[in-house]
This record gives structure tokens, sequence and C-alpha cells, in this order.
């Protein structure tokens, strides 16, 4: 199954707007809070790098801002794993979003590989023609 950019566009605007909402049902605590907010930030930016990546001004631009998203998708992961594993809220709540973010940082990952690869070929057969 291909995933086109609109499509992604709004996986990861769902991937955050599900976060908000586990970030909302955390414990009232300081630690949680502080955890909470650390997702919080990173799941959003995976959502709002990927549409600034989507209107990229070049090839290059593009690959950079991809890979914002990519360490972003890979923090989310972390963040909600680290929730889990400190017991603020039962895996079983975040195992989806687990694996959400885990589809999104592979697929950002493979993306930002195919535009790395098209751009070097690319080069090369500009320089053969030049």
């Amino acid at each position: 199954m291909s995933t086109t950019p609109g499509d992604l566009k709004n996986r990861t605007r769902t991937f955050a707007l599900r976060v908000l909402r586990v970030f909302r049902s955390l414990p009232d605590s300081r630690e949680a809070r502080v955890l909470g907010q650390q997702l919080l930030r990173s799941a959003t930016s995976v959502a709002a790098n990927y549409r600034a990546a989507c209107r990229a001004r070049s090839h290059r631009d593009f690959v950079f801002k991809l890979g914002i998203v990519e360490e972003e998708a890979d923090e989310s992961l972390f963040w909600l794993e680290f929730i889990a594993e400190a017991g603020l809220l039962p895996r079983t709540k975040l195992d989806d979003l687990i694996s959400e973010a885990s589809q999104l940082t592979a697929i950002v990952v493979a993306s930002r590989r195919t535009a790395k690869n098209n751009n070097r070929q690319s080069a090369i057969v500009n320089r053969k023609s030049s």
C-alpha cells in the first residue's frame, strides 16, 4: 500500500490529535506533566514539520525537513514507550499509538532515503549530460 503526501499529512495530524487526547488523560502529577509535554511537543512537531516538508522550496530543503520529521517521530515513540514503562498509563492504552509512531518513523526513513537517492541519481545524470 503506497502512502501519498496527502495521506501522510492526514495521518500525522491524526497522530498529533490522538497524542493530545493521551496527554489530557495523564494523571495530574508533576512527572506526568513533564513527560506529557515532551510527548505533545514531539508529536505535534511530526505533523507540523511534515506539512512544512511538503511545502519545501527545494529538494534539499525537503530532505532536510524530512530529517526533522524522522527525529520527532522517533522521539514521540520514545516518550510513548517511556510513559508506559513509567507506569503513568497502561501499555495497552498506548499500544496503537506506539505502533503508529513506529510506522510513521519507518515511512519517513524510507521516504527520506528515496528522496536522497533520487537526488543523487539526478546529479549523476546531470553531470553526464553536461
